[in-house]
């Protein structure tokens, strides 16, 4: 069991930066891949980043390759997402996603390969 607990968002102006993090306890945390999705109101729950176990490959979605940053630290089991020059459009609830999986974008990218989950973050962007 892992279990995720998620802080950071909140309310900011188009352009401006917010550092989500993502505490885990439970079990041995570098044994998996952790993730970061997100959810709009009426939309589906969509990828955003991932990295791999020991952190040292990662992953981002199109849509926030040049804007957002993962990273994890395996002594403090912590995962964070420096997310910079945010849009209107990455407004969503924000959620940490833990599982363990093969590292391939087939699984990562899908959210039904994680077993645990946070209870999300909410980030509004104001244009």
């Amino acid at each position: 069991q892992v279990q995720l607990g998620e802080s950071g968002g909140g309310l900011v102006q188009a352009g401006d930066s917010l550092r989500l993090s993502c505490a885990a306890s439970g079990r041995t945390f570098s044994d998996v891949i952790v993730a970061w999705f997100r959810q709009a109101p009426g939309k589906k729950r969509e990828f955003v980043a991932a990295v791999s176990e020991s952190g040292g490959v990662s992953r981002s979605a199109d849509s926030v390759k040049e804007r957002f940053t993962i990273d994890r630290d395996n002594v403090k089991n912590m995962v964070y997402l420096q997310m910079n020059n945010l849009k209107p459009e990455d407004a969503a609830v924000y959620y940490c996603a833990a599982g363990v999986l093969p590292w391939h974008d087939v699984y990562y990218q899908d959210p039904r390969q994680f077993d645990y989950w946070g209870q999300g973050t909410q980030v509004t962007v104001s244009s």
